[in-house]
């Protein structure tokens, strides 16, 4: 199974222990992730009009400092994907209106070099809460900014015809409610041990439909509890519905 994610820094907090987690569950994958820092999608559509520059990194299977750059059509005709996830900026994705048109645009392009590739979107999270920056965006809870990060990917999916979205800010709201003590790394990316791995173990069982439970990956680059590890799993399977 082959992934490549248009993204940004989220997305490179989802795909840092997908490999891994993919490997302890006996299952191959290549996961790639074309990385510029709060890349939104009007930023992607403007690297895709000049096909000359090479603007993303190229991160392969959790491994962040390759030291290859790439545009995005070089990633996209680089193999044979079978998922290409895509998202919006994190304050962007609270606002359908900053989607458009540029989701359009890069879907037909990412149809026209990959037409066997399926389309997934990956909907972000809110930002920690009692945060500064969480104030800044004009919310009281993680859960209002989430609220309105689910409504502007609803429409996305339906707009672009996406094969489906991956709850990863469902996941961390579940989180925060249930408590877990190391979700954030700082105002708004995930934490280097649990929220990576919590997203890890989402955007994993969503991708392959697998059990997760008993998966023995734990190589994180911040040792956690066995129970956080517990914690991780149960939140992603109930988020899931697994």
């Amino acid at each position: 199974m082959k992934i490549l994610s248009i993204g940004n820094s989220f997305s490179q907090d989802a795909q840092r222990y997908l490999y891994g987690i993919a490997r302890a569950d006996g299952v191959f994958m290549k996961t790639v992730n074309l990385y510029i820092g709060g890349c939104s999608l009007s930023r992607h559509y403007r690297n895709l009009l000049d096909e000359s520059k090479k603007p993303y990194s190229f991160e392969i299977n959790g491994i962040t400092n390759t030291g290859l750059s790439v545009s995005m059509k070089e990633a996209l005709l680089s193999d044979e994907w079978d998922y290409i996830t895509v998202q919006q900026q994190s304050l962007a994705s609270c606002d359908f209106e900053t989607f458009i048109p540029y989701i359009d645009t890069l879907c037909e392009y990412i149809r026209l070099y990959c037409p066997k590739a399926k389309i997934i979107l990956l909907r972000t999270w809110g930002y920690k809460e009692g945060s500064l920056k969480l104030e800044n965006a004009g919310y009281e809870t993680n859960a209002d900014m989430l609220e309105d990060i689910r409504k502007s990917y609803m429409q996305a999916e339906e707009r672009t015809g996406a094969n489906f979205t991956v709850p990863l800010g469902d996941a961390v709201a579940l989180a925060v409610k249930k408590g877990a003590s190391d979700i954030y790394r700082d105002e708004f990316h995930m934490s280097l041990g649990f929220g990576r791995y919590l997203l890890g173990l989402v955007l994993y069982g969503r991708l392959t439909g697998r059990p997760i439970k008993n998966i023995p990956f734990r190589d994180l680059d911040k040792p956690i509890s066995d129970e956080d590890l517990l914690l991780a799993k149960d939140i992603a399977a109930e988020v899931l519905g697994k």
